[in-house]
């Protein structure tokens, strides 16, 4: 079945493609280890020591890195084969987490060798997120891109509703290291099914960007993208506030000495299970209400939560409590994520998802320690309730920074632009090269003319393009010139091939009020101050430079 064949999009819709159908499910075998892991992890540090910091940062030490190493992951999965980076990540990951198990086993294990293994384990899972977020336009159409996202969110809260009742159980009955040892083989079937997986390759048409550039290029994408901007901030004002009941839990479960590793599972299964009803109401949620509606119903559930966990020691309430933070959890972060990925053209879409990350996991990273120490200096309980003042805080920012709505935009490329005929023997690196682009507008279009050069100068920008600037001529007041800058050739050729359908429908406008002959003169040229004899020489009639 093709794209422009598949029927109207449903909450069920990315099942219909075979990829999609064997990630997603050896993928949720994946993310029930990693849950068995987390809990065998929270639960040891318990036993290793009593200090409420130390216990905190093992949800810490999971989202340090994604925060840390999130963008350069991401810039790497534009620029390289994704499903190889996706290969080498889960490797890494199960080879730290039998390395885990085996220490675990052998009572070599101390606070800090165990936050050491959760963080190399997160720094597998910051590798693997930015390319995985990116492949869902790979596996299934722009139409059932929400319906893929919000089945991740499913796939992984499916796995949180059993697996950390199952992994309170196997370190109750077995000792954290069978967890441990759960995770390392859970890997296998997703290792399975991505070596079997062969994504579409785009034929390119410029070499690969430098490392550096690509990650300076997604800074930039996203700096002028001012609806990306207020995902990232309420993203991570969310980590930051959220990250508490989870960071905190064993800390309140600690309470209840009784119930042990248990009553941590089970609680974790009610956030599991809040998580299933979030995401299953999702889609009615979403034709019913705005995105900001939603985000803020989503910081003031988890605000809920946080403050009943503070405020009672009664196990059955902190159960309840626990199921609409589940809810909020995923409604909110998958709105986030499909925001990100309808808001981005697919050249720059994993640094894009890649710098959510970094905000999102990095205000859980912050918030982890921060609510740490806050516990370990006036309780778990002041701690909770001060998390949950931050929560209702961050709906009400929402009268400033609004949740943007989804995209409708087409961020398809529009794979116009050939690359012209050059009269110089020029190399790819050469530059910087100066472009002009000459227009003949006549006096009752110049607003509107001024009105899509505005939208131009952002595009040109986002693009690449440096020291944009828009002139007119003062003794022939018709005459326009767009100017801009692109430091090689192979970025100008980069820069033009970024073009989204989108962006086209401003070219298309800018040359209907063209009143010349033909089309916008275009001028490419490039700055020389000083030549290299061998350099710049005319093609015709070029002579050759021992």
């Amino acid at each position: 079945m093709t794209d422009t064949d598949a029927p109207k999009s449903s909450a069920l819709a990315p099942f219909r493609y075979r990829d999609f159908r064997l990630l997603w499910s050896a993928t949720l075998i994946s993310n029930f280890g990693g849950l068995v892991q987390a809990v065998g992890a929270a639960w040891m540090m318990t036993q290793l020591t009593d200090s409420d910091t130390l216990i905190a940062l093992v949800q810490a030490s999971n989202t340090l890195p994604i925060m840390l190493l999130a963008l350069g992951s991401g810039a790497l999965a534009d620029i390289f084969d994704r499903k190889a980076i996706l290969l080498f990540a889960q490797i890494f990951m199960a080879v730290i987490s039998a390395i885990l198990a085996v220490f675990a086993f052998q009572g070599w294990l101390t606070p800090w060798l165990l936050l050491s293994f959760t963080f190399l384990i997160g720094a597998g899972q910051a590798l693997y997120n930015p390319p995985w977020q990116a492949s869902m336009g790979d596996l299934v159409p722009r139409a059932d891109l929400p319906a893929a996202v919000t089945l991740n969110s499913v796939g992984f809260n499916l796995m949180r509703s059993v697996g950390p009742a199952v992994g309170g159980f196997i370190v109750a009955a077995f000792g954290a290291a069978a967890a441990f040892a759960v995770n390392a083989i859970s890997y296998l079937p997703l290792l399975g099914a991505l070596a079997r997986w062969h994504p579409p390759v785009t034929p390119r048409t410029a070499p690969p960007e430098a490392f550096l550039p690509a990650v300076a290029a997604g800074l930039r994408y996203v700096a002028l993208s001012p609806n990306l901007l207020r995902v990232l901030l309420r993203g991570a004002l969310f980590g930051f506030a959220a990250v508490s009941v989870l960071a905190l839990l064993p800390l309140v479960v600690q309470k209840h000495p009784e119930a042990g590793s248990l009553l941590y599972g089970a609680l974790l299964g009610c956030y599991g299970v809040g998580a299933i009803i979030g995401a299953v109401l999702n889609p009615r949620i979403r034709t019913r209400f705005s995105n900001e509606s939603i985000v803020r119903m989503a910081f003031l559930g988890f605000a809920l939560a946080a403050l009943i966990l503070g405020q009672t020691d009664k196990i059955w309430l902190q159960a309840l409590a626990m199921l609409p933070a589940g809810a909020a959890w995923v409604l909110a972060l998958s709105l986030f994520n499909v925001t990100v990925q309808l808001s981005t053209p697919r050249w720059v879409v994993a640094r894009a998802l890649a710098l959510y990350q970094t905000a999102t996991f990095g205000g859980m990273a912050t918030g982890s320690w921060i609510w740490g120490m806050v516990s370990g200096s006036y309780g778990v309980g002041t701690a909770l309730t001060a998390a949950a003042a931050v929560l209702a805080f961050g709906a009400l920012i929402g009268l400033w920074f609004k949740a943007p709505e989804f995209a409708t935009a087409n961020l398809d490329p529009v794979n116009r632009f050939r690359e012209p005929a050059l009269r110089l023997d020029l190399r790819g690196r050469s530059g910087p090269i100066m472009v002009m682009v000459d227009y003949q507008i006549a006096q009752e279009d110049v607003p509107e003319f001024l009105r899509l050069m505005r939208q131009r100068r952002g595009i040109r920008r986002r693009d690449g393009a440096r020291n944009w600037a828009l002139l007119r001529d003062l003794e022939h007041p018709d005459q326009w010139s767009e100017s801009y800058h692109i430091a090689t050739w192979d970025e100008y050729i980069r820069h033009n091939m970024r073009r989204t359908t989108s962006d086209a429908e401003v070219t298309v406008r800018l040359r209907e009020l063209h009143r010349g002959e033909g089309g916008p003169r275009v001028h490419r040229m490039i700055e020389r101050h000083n030549v290299d004899q061998s350099d710049d020489l005319p093609l015709v009639g070029k002579i050759e430079v021992p």
